[in-house]
């Protein structure tokens, strides 16, 4: 599975196909026994997690995983550690969450346990943003959202894949994933079975997207 720079791929599938699993294993959380990941290059698959996160790829995990009883500010700055002692570049980075998600601006100093589940996504968006990291982790981006902030995620999404963010993003739904992304991956028992772009998957195609999905 190739995710191209400045290409936006989804990867989808039933529960229990692996597609979790490829991210935990691209972040280092848990170790393959065969074959290689690298990024930009670089092959990571024997790097720590801590190393990982440090610019080459981030995570935006299912759930939102937040500290929830810190604030949304200090939520976000969490993301860019490794970057502490780079004030400017923090700055920047933080500056380009907010535009994203202008919401947030208002809701720095608040607890996230505030915050809706939709508001929640955007910090938990915002802080893997913050690690400036080379290629964008989602999982289940959509999940749990009302109808009103799942589109407020996709479009966000969108935007991250205009400025020209590498993203590969697991989901369950096929109108969110074929919305933005260049590629699409179907997934089962930890076999790629599908590769296609959106435009290619015409309502035959999507059939067989939903028969693979179950």
């Amino acid at each position: 599975m190739v995710v191209g720079d400045g290409e936006a791929v989804a990867l989808l599938g039933p529960n229990g196909a692996g597609k979790s699993t490829v991210l935990r294993a691209v972040m280092g959380m848990l170790k393959h026994r065969r074959g290689s990941i690298s990024v930009r290059g670089e092959e990571i698959s024997t790097l720590p997690t801590r190393q990982i996160a440090r610019g080459r790829a981030a995570i935006a995990p299912e759930g939102h995983r937040l500290f929830l009883e810190l604030t949304v500010e200090d939520n976000l700055m969490l993301g860019a550690y490794h970057l502490r002692r780079e004030r400017v570049r923090t700055q920047e980075l933080l500056t380009s969450v907010l535009k994203l998600f202008p919401v947030l601006e208002g809701y720095r100093a608040r607890p996230c346990t505030s915050l809706s589940g939709g508001e929640q996504q955007m910090v938990a968006i915002g802080r893997m943003m913050m690690s400036d990291p080379a290629v964008f982790l989602l999982d289940e981006p959509s999940d749990g959202l009302a109808p009103i902030a799942v589109d407020a995620v996709g479009e966000a999404l969108a935007a991250l894949r205009r400025q020209g963010h590498s993203l590969l993003m697991v989901e369950q739904r096929v109108d969110l994933a074929t919305r933005f992304c260049d590629r699409v991956y179907v997934l089962v028992g930890g076999e790629i079975v599908l590769e296609d772009t959106p435009d290619a998957i015409d309502a035959n195609g999507r059939a067989l997207i939903e028969t693979y999905l179950g």
